[in-house]
Formats: C-alpha cells, structure tokens, sequence
C-alpha cells in the first residue's frame, strides 16, 4: 500500500511540473491562424487557379462528351438499320462501339490523371507562393506557431489569431507587384 502512495505522489508531483511547463510555454509562445481553403478562394491567384482547373475540366469533360456522342450515334445506326444491314455491317458497327468504348475509358483514365497532376503542380505552386508571405506574416506579428486551420482539426479558436485576410493582401499585392529584376 505505503508503495502505492509513493508511486501515485511521484505521479501526481510528475504531473504538475508537466502542467506547469505546458503553461508556461503557452505564455510564451505566440500563435496564429490561417485558413488555406479561404485563401486559395479569395485570393488573385488562388482564384485564377481554381479558373484553370475548371477550364482543363470543361476541356476533358467536353471531349468524354464528344466520344458519348459517337458512341450513341453509331448505337442509333445499329439500331435503326439492324433488319438491313448485313451481317458483316452490323459486326463493323458493333466493333466501331466497342472501340468508341475503350477510347472513352481511356480518355477518363488520361483526363484524371492529367487533372490530378495540374491541381498537384497549381497547389504545389501556390503554396511555394505563399510560404514566404506567411513567414513574413509569422515575423511581423511575432509570432511562434501559424496553424493552418483546413489541416489543424480545430475545434475552436479566437478570431484575434485569424492571419487570412492578412494573408491573402499581401498575397496578392505581391503578385500584382512587378517582377524584381535581378
């Protein structure tokens, strides 16, 4: 018994110097937010991202559309001509669908593959973009930490801490700025 009072004393004494430790750590060091989905919505070029990304979708999307389209059409003629049209006609058709067919599962497989890796470069860029304004943000405000809040899982925080607005200012003033030459 006397060896379990020690243990939960230790424990207890263990304890407290943790707590008191997270506390002093929480005065000194100062935090931030941001939030990455907003200033990629709200900001010039996260803005003419998202339009480069819908744009490549409209493209891919259209061109799955054009080959449904041949697809159907040629179903249509399989169809409407099935009791005049030969054997051997009807076997072409059917193979010409087939074919349509392979292309259009082929095209989806490209056009996903295509769309993964423009929105992997466009995001890898902005972030590129981005790191030195919120370095810079994280320096002026004196800051320690900046939490990105669409990654942190924050349940809450202070509005005070919120650096998007910030963010996305300077963001854009130093892309509408023109280019330094070296």
């Amino acid at each position: 018994m006397r060896h379990h009072m020690r243990f939960f004393a230790l424990v207890a004494v263990f304890a407290a110097a943790g707590l008191a430790g997270l506390a002093l750590a929480q005065e000194g060091g100062k935090i931030g937010m941001i939030n990455s989905q907003e200033v990629l919505e709200k900001s010039v070029e996260g803005k003419k991202a998202i339009a480069k990304l819908q744009a490549a979708d409209k493209t891919f999307s259209d061109q799955i559309t054009k080959i449904d389209d041949q697809i159907k059409q040629l179903q249509g003629r399989l169809s409407a001509q099935s009791l005049t049209l030969t054997a051997a006609a009807a076997a072409g058709i059917q193979a010409d669908i087939q074919k349509r067919q392979t292309d259009r599962q082929r095209s989806v497989e490209d056009a996903s593959r295509s769309m993964q890796d423009l929105q992997a470069t466009t995001m890898s860029q902005i972030q590129a973009d981005l790191m030195p304004v919120i370095e810079q943000v994280r320096k002026d405000k004196g800051l320690d930490l900046i939490f990105d809040l669409t990654k942190s899982g924050t349940v809450f925080y202070n509005p005070a801490l919120d650096l998007t607005a910030e963010v996305i200012r300077r963001y854009d003033a130093i892309k509408a700025a023109p280019p330094v030459k070296k």
